[in-house]
């Protein structure tokens, strides 16, 4: 960190300045655009559903195309613009935010707002991602089983805005982590698929080297008690809720 601490106090001695994000972007509500929509080749497009699901902090491709002759109709999200999703069914999904880095314009539909920017793109989809950043929509979210925030409240935001080398430098060391997560995850998916394979072949027997017996001729079972939570109080003796199904299986061999 003493390379951004460096940086910071080069660039910006008095601190980071933070700003209304409508103070450094131009906000854009789109409309239109549905799966159906959806071309095997043609224009792309990132509908605000897939923010969710389909795309991480930042992109340069997309994974559905729409005909020219619709995304005429539709906003166009320039390279370096973010995508950001204005309706969730939850409070953590409103706000989710892909930068687009692709090289050409692209489009996209309802329910997502572009913000057009002269920032780090990459820095600011990643600040969408924090609890700071959180805490600050929480105050412009409204709406129950739908969950939405205006175009004009998201401008409200105050975010900070360090000068772009500081940003530079942000958005590399978070690459660095985002790149060494991937790896984990990969190496950790492997050893799943591993352990899974060896539990497989050492569990699975010829049936005529070795004996078989029904579950009920080699354990004991029998049905417990229902217990609800309201009778689990403090003491010495353990006790598991399973359930009204729970069963109490004691191997005989």
């Amino acid at each position: 960190m003493s390379r951004i601490d460096d940086l910071i106090a080069e660039y910006c001695p008095d601190g980071v300045e933070r700003k209304p994000l409508g103070a450094i972007a131009k906000l854009y509500r789109g409309n239109g655009l549905q799966k159906k929509d959806f071309t095997d080749k043609g224009i792309g497009c990132i509908h605000y559903g897939q923010i969710y699901t389909r795309y991480d902090t930042f992109t340069s491709q997309t994974i559905s195309f729409v005909d020219k002759k619709l995304a005429d109709k539709l906003l166009k999200v320039h390279p370096n613009d973010l995508i950001v999703t204005a309706t969730s069914e939850n409070l953590e999904d409103v706000c989710k935010a892909v930068a687009w880095l692709g090289g050409s314009d692209i489009v996209t539909g309802g329910h997502s707002i572009v913000v057009r920017h002269h920032q780090n793109a990459k820095y600011l989809s990643y600040y969408f991602q924090t609890l700071d950043f959180f805490q600050r929509k929480r105050a412009y979210v409204h709406g129950t089983k739908v969950m939405e925030i205006k175009k004009d409240d998201l401008a409200k935001i105050v975010v900070p805005v360090p000068p772009l080398p500081v940003q530079e430098e942000i958005v590399r060391i978070l690459d660095s982590f985002s790149s060494l997560e991937a790896e984990l995850e990969a190496e950790l998916e492997a050893r799943r698929k591993q352990y899974a394979y060896y539990r497989n072949e050492l569990l699975t027997f010829d049936r005529e080297r070795v004996q078989w017996l029904k579950l009920g001729e080699a354990a004991f079972i029998n049905k417990g008690t229902y217990i609800t939570k309201k009778q689990v109080i403090p003491g010495n003796i353990p006790v598991i809720l399973g359930g009204c199904g729970a069963c109490l299986l004691a191997l005989g061999v």
